[in-house]
């Protein structure tokens, strides 16, 4: 049992769509692992901007307000405290902001009115606002998690140039910084199920996508020498579909070249039978008559000829599939038609006749050619007469160099040229 779910395991990650979704998880987890902190920082950096310039706006309506009571002749003391009273009865300050004023040294008004402890009075950071004589600006970090940082603006109250008191408009940063982390937990979330979600789609677009392939690999293993026949749809556009119209292809040669193999040993039997049976039918009846004998020799080798012939054929096609089958090298194709004209007429006593269109070179093996170009011309000389003509010719293209053996002999059945 265990043996089992191991090769289910197994089988499972050696499937190339498992590679892939891995592959695309571990893409995903090092974006979403820059995302979060990247998130983080960015929301985190718009807070404190949000913060700061909401600070920025509560201290210009205060200077406003201040500058307007400043001019006016004659202020004292108790004019200050009125105008603190009128100030903080028409403020409504942002969360967490705080405006708290400091009149004669002591500690008179705040609003809201319940303080945060580090801006109480007797605080270490109380007791900072109290020295302050020139405009001031600053952070105050906590020691409590429920407050945060402190960002303060401290301003000296000046009247006639005496200093009558302080006014410091400050900000607690926990509440901003709690929405920041919420805001990264929900976006944690979110990406989270999208996640989930890309990776449920991703595996079933990705087995899709790999059908063909996994077509391919059934279709490879049913392939035997009995059965050529197996295909695969070939349905849209891209690699893949690509992919099974060269395998489709690629089995039509195979399955051409197979056929065209078939059909060969099957002629080869057919004609190595014939002579075989002529060999042994005349040695059976073969008497002591040195004339018959002699003639049933020539017969016999006649057709061990014909039969060694057949054996070269099959030799040929057997070494044709092998890579070195073909040695390559420059032919001149003026001296080459020459050398291969005399040769032809060696063959037998025709009318020889040359005709070249040819003078540069190419690149082919010089023993192949000849000896299929040989061939050709041993064969004209068989269906002509020894009054007939043979024509070897050679045409050069722009692309191609052409070959042709031509006579005036009997020709060839078309029904035999198609079969």
């Amino acid at each position: 049992m265990k043996l089992r779910k191991r090769s289910v395991v197994a089988r499972f990650f050696r499937q190339t769509r498992t590679r892939i979704l891995l592959l695309y998880v571990s893409l995903l987890g090092v974006f979403t692992g820059l995302a979060i902190p990247l998130y983080q920082t960015l929301i985190t950096n718009q807070v404190s901007l949000r913060v700061r310039n909401d600070l920025s706006e509560a201290q210009e309506i205060f200077h406003d307000a201040y500058m307007n009571w400043e001019r006016q002749p004659n202020q004292t003391l108790e004019d200050l405290e009125s105008f603190a009273d009128d100030f903080l009865a028409n403020q409504l300050p942002e969360d967490d902001n705080f405006f708290i004023f400091i009149i004669g040294g002591d500690f008179y008004r705040s609003n809201p009115s319940r303080l945060l402890k580090p801006m109480r009075p007797g605080s270490e950071l109380y007791q900072q606002w109290e020295d302050v004589v020139e405009f001031n600006r600053g952070e105050w970090v906590a020691d409590l998690p429920e407050i945060g940082t402190v960002l303060y603006k401290a301003e000296p109250l000046i009247v006639d140039g005496e200093q009558l008191g302080i006014m410091v408009l400050a900000h607690a940063t926990a509440g901003e910084q709690n929405e920041a982390l919420a805001s990264v937990y929900t976006f944690v979330m979110i990406e989270g199920a999208v996640v989930l979600l890309s990776l449920c789609l991703a595996w079933f677009v990705t087995g899709r996508l790999l059908k063909p392939v996994r077509e391919l690999a059934i279709a490879a293993r049913q392939i035997n020498e009995s059965d050529l026949t197996q295909r695969l749809s070939a349905q849209g556009s891209g690699e893949l579909a690509d992919l099974a119209q060269i395998f489709n292809a690629m089995m039509d040669r195979l399955q051409d070249s197979f056929n065209s193999q078939r059909r060969f040993v099957n002629d080869a039997g057919h004609e190595l039978r014939t002579p075989i049976t002529i060999v042994r039918g005349h040695l059976e009846l073969m008497d002591d008559d040195p004339k018959e004998q002699q003639e049933t020799i020539e017969l016999v080798l006649d057709e061990l000829d014909r039969m060694g012939r057949l054996v070269n054929d099959m030799i040929a096609l057997t070494k044709s599939e092998r890579p070195d089958f073909l040695q390559y090298e420059m032919i001149d194709l003026k001296q080459f038609a020459h050398d291969l004209f005399t040769k032809a007429q060696a063959l037998a006593d025709r009318d020889w006749q040359v005709k070249l269109d040819c003078a540069g070179s190419m690149m082919g093996d010089r023993q192949r050619l000849t000896g299929a170009l040989l061939n050709l011309l041993r064969n004209a000389t068989q269906h002509t007469l020894p009054t007939g003509t043979i024509e070897l010719g050679c045409k050069q293209t722009l692309t191609q160099v052409i070959f042709w053996v031509k006579d005036n002999g009997t020709g060839v059945v078309p029904q035999v040229i198609v079969g």
